[in-house]
């Protein structure tokens, strides 16, 4: 049976990968429309294949085409022809791709790079905002920050202009800072004296848990959840007193960060917050200290009131992103030759 999918002209694939789950798409650019059109969409568990390829080949079987291109934003970064991500299942280099797949052309970026260009595209359905400025100097200008715990801790800023463009950054390995207190109480439990400690560590799923766990060490009591949706779900219904306070704290640590990569980047566009299980606690981030540490930036403070600051779902964002990221580049080229 031939699928209609097949007849899509210039159809190419677009595929997020991260170290949980990896999204792909069937997409078009069509003329007049300046978003590519999503024809296929599915959701794969990484650790339930054996490699990449493999997904691929699931997802083309499954519609029934054969795409020549596929763009790729991965978690990581792109060295000496391989993707370097210690989050990631199995290795991924593009180069084997292409030739496993018998496609022509492999393009990759970062995952959170694609997740920004993708933010020129969201629609008030999916948004939810954290922070919602009484007065705003720019509206809809300037710099874009995208934040996202989830496997790990990705950070990508979109300069918005006639051709946008996007920094992809390792701010997730930025020092944790942690305030006098029981921050540093928990920061002692976290490593040994004098040692590296990135956001990266306690604002991500992983980082959950492992501040669970400093906190069940501080209160000589059992660790009795495993999962970081159990301390959520726990926290949210406040039936574990120490999973209340680890989500109490990760609200706190995240609302100083993104403060801090606002001053950083003059981020005027505004701030957005992409990852699954953020999605699912924003009653719990709005009534916790989040907003209060966010703007506790001493003579910086006026200028964060004017920042909103936004939660995405983010479902299909990174490879929306991604294909009008290819679709620029070739667009681009074509302009230039």
């Amino acid at each position: 049976m031939v699928s209609p999918l097949s007849a899509e002209q210039g159809a190419f694939l677009a595929a997020d990968v991260g170290g949980t789950h990896a999204r792909l798409g069937l997409l078009v650019k069509r003329p007049n429309q300046d978003a590519p059109v999503m024809l296929a969409y599915r959701v794969y568990k990484c650790a339930e294949f054996a490699s990449l390829d493999t997904i691929v080949r699931a997802f083309c079987d499954a519609f029934a085409v054969r795409p020549r291109r596929l763009v790729l934003a991965c978690a990581g970064f792109l060295h000496e022809g391989h993707v370097v991500n210690n989050n990631l299942v199995w290795p991924i280099v593009p180069a084997d791709l292409k030739s496993a797949l018998a496609l022509t052309d492999v393009e990759v970026l970062n995952d959170f790079e694609a997740l920004a260009y993708g933010t020129a595209y969201l629609d008030a359905s999916s948004i939810q905002t954290l922070h919602a400025p009484a007065r705003r100097e720019h509206a809809g200008k300037g710099p874009v920050v995208i934040v996202g715990p989830g496997t790990g801790l990705g950070v990508a800023v979109r300069l918005p202009d006639a051709q946008p463009k996007v920094l992809a950054t390792e701010a997730g390995h930025i020092q944790l800072a942690a305030r006098v207190g029981r921050e540093q109480q928990v920061l002692a439990e976290l490593a040994p004296p004098d040692t590296h400690v990135p956001y990266d560590d306690v604002l991500s799923g992983p980082g959950l848990l492992r501040l669970y766990r400093a906190v069940c060490r501080l209160e000589s009591v059992p660790v009795v959840l495993e999962d970081p949706s159990a301390i959520t779900a726990a926290a949210c219904a406040g039936t574990d007193a120490q999973a209340l306070e680890t989500l109490q704290l990760f609200c706190g640590w995240l609302g100083s960060y993104i403060g801090d990569l606002a001053m950083l980047y003059g981020a005027t566009g505004g701030v957005y917050l992409a990852g699954g299980f953020l999605s699912r606690i924003t009653d719990f981030i709005i009534k916790s200290r989040f907003i209060e540490r966010f703007l506790d930036k001493g003579v910086v403070r006026p200028f964060l009131q004017t920042v909103p600051v936004h939660v995405v779902d983010h479902a299909q964002l990174a490879v929306i992103g991604a294909a009008s990221w290819l679709m620029d580049r070739s667009s681009h080229h074509c302009t230039q030759t």
